[in-house]
């Protein structure tokens, strides 16, 4: 069970990249890009009430995030996704800041 609470599990992300630092932070310096891609594209869906969308595009993003370890991210995404998955994108907006604050917050970390 991951701790939702770490911004970056470094002992996964040394597993995922075999101790190698420079690739850890090419890693995550892609994740940050790509998931402040993805943002745009949910505010779009929740803009637009498209649930399907937002609930595929937070699944994507959850994934990439868990895999190396942004834990914090992961879990304020997997929120998001269950809730499009239900069909409410009532407090998306809201997720989606805190995912903003999540992300910068990995940014912090990774410098």
């Amino acid at each position: 069970m991951t701790d939702p609470t770490i911004v970056l599990d470094l002992e996964q992300l040394r597993e995922v990249t075999l101790g190698d630092d420079e690739l850890m932070h090419q890693i995550v310096v892609a994740l940050i890009d790509d998931t402040m891609r993805q943002i745009p594209l949910m505010e779009n869906a929740i803009r637009v009430q498209d649930a399907q969308q937002c609930a595929r595009l937070a699944h994507y993003s959850k994934g990439a995030c868990a895999n190396v370890g942004a834990n914090a991210a992961a879990a304020v995404l997997e929120t998001l996704e269950k809730q499009a998955k239900s069909g409410s994108l009532c407090g998306a907006s809201v997720q989606l800041a805190r995912l903003a604050d999540e992300v910068e917050r990995l940014r912090e970390r990774a410098a």
